[in-house]
Order: C-alpha cells, then sequence, then structure tokens
C-alpha cells in the first residue's frame, strides 16, 4: 500500500490542493490531513472522530473507486498513529498532509512554488515543482507540475472529482512512480 507523506510550506492553497490532486491521480486513494490546524476539507468524519469512536470496516479501505478525504478535525498526529497506520494498512494509495509549521521528515515529498529570485531554500528529499506564471528554470531532473485550471483547484478543493483527462491530475501521476511511494 503506496503512501506518500506531502508537504508544502509558501502556498497554503498549493498545500491544501496538492494532496488532492496526488490522491485524484492515483485513481483510488486516501487523503488523511495529519494537521490538527489545516483546512475544513469536505465531508463529516474526521481523523478526530475516527479516533474517538474507532474506526469501522468501511473506514478501513475503500467502497468504490475514487477518492475520499478524511479532514484533522483537531487531533496531534501522535493521537492518531494507530488509526492512520490501520488506513495505510488498507487503502491502496494514501496521501498524509503534513502540517506546514513541521520540519518535514527527508522521505516527505516536498511541494514547492517555482518562483524566480532564490527566496526559499532548496529542501532535502523528494520535490515536487508548481510551475506559475514566470519563466524558471527548475533543477535538473526535477518534476514540474504545469499550472492548473481554475476549474481543477475549484472541483477539488468542493470535493468533487476534476475532468478526467486534467493535465494537472495527470502530471501528479509521475510522483506514484517515484521511489517514495
Amino acid at each position: 500500500m503506496p503512501a506518500v507523506s506531502l508537504w508544502s510550506r509558501e502556498d497554503g492553497v498549493l498545500g491544501a490542493v496538492a494532496p488532492l490532486g496526488l490522491a485524484a491521480a492515483a485513481g483510488t486513494a486516501l487523503v488523511v490531513d495529519l494537521d490538527q490546524h489545516g483546512p475544513r476539507y469536505p465531508g463529516r468524519t474526521t481523523l478526530a472522530s475516527l479516533v474517538s469512536e474507532g474506526p469501522t470496516r468501511r473506514h478501513l479501505s475503500p467502497e468504490r473507486r475514487g477518492v475520499a478525504v478524511l479532514g484533522n478535525g483537531g487531533i496531534a498526529t501522535a493521537d492518531a498513529e494507530e488509526v492512520v497506520r490501520a488506513l495505510v494498512e488498507g487503502w491502496p494509495n494514501v496521501v498524509l498532509r503534513l502540517a506546514s509549521s513541521i520540519d518535514p521528515p527527508l522521505r516527505a515529498l516536498k511541494v514547492m512554488p517555482l518562483v524566480p529570485g532564490g527566496l526559499f531554500d532548496e529542501p532535502r528529499g523528494p520535490v515536487v515543482y508548481q510551475a506559475s506564471s514566470w519563466r524558471v528554470q527548475p533543477p535538473q531532473r526535477s518534476i514540474v507540475l504545469p499550472r492548473p485550471a481554475r476549474r481543477t483547484v475549484g472541483a477539488l478543493l468542493a470535493g468533487q472529482t476534476p475532468l478526467p483527462r486534467d493535465r494537472w491530475v495527470r502530471a501528479w501521476r509521475t510522483v506514484w512512480n517515484q521511489p517514495w511511494t
């Protein structure tokens, strides 16, 4: 069961939508928000409620093809470890959204905006760059995502599936074939 921890420090919208794009690219995946101050993703069930009430069998594996999102609900990662492990074991693909306020683990996938000026330190470990409106040369052999369409971002943040041939979501597919998954 591939699981990818994903972290983005510089861009709040990118940090909220990138895990959804990565999950959509997998076809069937679960996004688990490990940031207790993270976005309020649509849905009634949260990681905190699963820890509190205990997960049922329907939580521990997909009922159908598609993306499921588990918002945090205000629980610390350390308090949810057992439930997160069970989710990773049961789902074919899992995206763990990390808090931007932490120092990410070396193996976590960092999502960075591709902007001019060298404003941000080059992160260690795996990185995916999000193209912007500036023409900036990315580091060699890096994965660069095309700019997403507004409708794609809007659909993902509203809990909807983007168009099947969406180029931004398709670009995320290469991440699932990398050694860090």
